[in-house]
């Protein structure tokens, strides 16, 4: 289990204790993010799926996998942080504001200023409007200057990696996990006490969800309830059951909108209405 240390926060430069999470290596070994304390944690302002994970290298076998990037809610003004982790070796600075793009290096050959005032290609022409026919051979590539260029791809999100399922616990910790994956941050009990055999509630910044461990299938009562909690605070309602959910309970589910997920003891929680393949998306 590894140690808790002292993170400051930026915004109100309270001190908060955390710990690093530990992951289940394929070998079975536990690994976690290897934390640099002596980088500043840094303020999320916008989600991205590159953002969310972090390379670890498994000091067992060596495997690199990807887990979710650590982050910290702050217990004083609500801030979330991220914390920076060290660079695996042999790869270079980590990515970031501070990569390739800032040291003003281009590929040989590349033009490097988009209005065709730098230089350009090795015999080509200078200007981005002197180019052939039409103005093909301007900066652009042919699109006028004023036009920008098409937005870039969005990242694929990394396959969910489930964690099998023995007691009440993992089920909880599975939920968690796949929040993660989504993309919800911070996830996490809201008052700490030890997981009960009833419902166990989730709490992340636009998120209330409640996880169903017992072999009971979930109620048109249990649905209700996490949508009122949502609507309290104005966050999204989402629920996990491992018995699945009553006829009801999934009829009324559908019309308050209220993503259900069913898991496996495999730990592949399951979307089972149409607001839980919308909250999942299409790159699932």
């Amino acid at each position: 289990m590894a140690e808790a240390v002292p993170v400051r926060c930026p915004a109100c430069l309270r001190e908060n204790g955390y710990t690093a999470p530990v992951f289940p290596c394929a070998c079975g070994s536990p690994v976690h993010p290897p934390l640099d304390l002596s980088a500043p944690p840094v303020p999320l302002t916008h989600r991205t799926w590159s953002d969310t994970w972090v390379t670890v290298r498994c000091t067992t076998c060596g495997r690199e996998s990807e887990w979710p990037h650590p982050e910290l809610g702050c217990g004083s003004c609500g801030t979330v942080v991220l914390i920076p982790v060290h660079p695996l070796e042999g790869t270079g600075s980590p990515a970031g504001p501070t990569g390739s793009s800032a040291t003003g290096s281009s590929p040989v050959g590349a033009r490097t200023d988009p209005d065709g005032a730098g230089p350009g290609p090795a015999g080509g022409p200078v200007s981005g409007t002197t180019g052939g026919a039409g103005g093909e051979g301007g900066a652009s590539e042919g699109r006028p200057a004023h036009i920008p260029p098409p937005p870039a791809p969005p990242v694929p999100r990394p396959a969910f990696r489930p964690v099998t399922i023995r007691t009440a616990r993992d089920a909880v910790a599975t939920a968690a996990l796949y929040l993660r994956w989504l993309g919800f941050r911070d996830v996490r009990q809201p008052d700490g006490r030890p997981i009960p055999a009833a419902t166990v509630d989730l709490r992340a910044p636009g998120l209330v969800a409640q996880v169903d461990p017992t072999t009971a299938p979930a109620g048109l009562r249990a649905v209700e309830c996490v949508w009122l909690n949502g609507l309290t605070a104005s966050a999204t309602s989402v629920y996990f059951a491992l018995a699945g959910y009553t006829e009801d309970a999934r009829a009324r589910a559908d019309d308050l909108g209220i993503p259900l997920f069913v898991m496996d003891l495999t730990g592949m929680p399951q979307p089972v209405n149409d607001p839980a393949d919308a909250l999942v998306g299409p790159d699932a």
